[in-house]
């Protein structure tokens, strides 16, 4: 279930993201648009997960967290790319910071939380 779980809070990360800057620049609230935004972010995410076998401890924050992010920033850069879309140098320093922030965030907050639980109230 654990595992279950932080994919699902990688995955709203994500698509907070892309929810976000989709909001922030008026484009259209279509569900294509926002597939369109959001798949290659995913597919870096899905890589990552991959790649560290993140699904072992996936509330680890180094390496877990901190590989997932760059997976999830530098393949959704690449495939933006690829396909045509936006790579614009203030667009990939905002989406790292996001990106970053959200899924180291709530890694830290699991860690800090679980700390908290196992000190013995005093």
């Amino acid at each position: 279930m654990r595992n279950i779980a932080a994919g699902l809070l990688d995955v709203c990360c994500v698509l907070a993201f892309v929810a976000i800057g989709r909001a922030s620049h008026e484009e259209a609230a279509s569900l294509a648009g926002f597939a369109g935004t959001a798949w290659p972010f995913l597919a870096g995410l899905g890589v990552g997960w991959e790649l560290l076998r993140a699904w072992r401890r996936p509330d680890v924050l180094v390496p877990v967290g901190v590989g997932l992010w760059v997976s999830t920033v530098a393949v959704g850069m690449v495939l933006r790319a690829v396909s045509g879309q936006g790579t614009a140098p203030a667009f990939v320093i905002v989406a790292s910071v996001f990106v970053g922030a959200t899924l180291l965030g709530w890694r830290l907050v699991a860690r800090l939380a679980g700390a908290r639980k196992a000190t013995p109230a005093g």
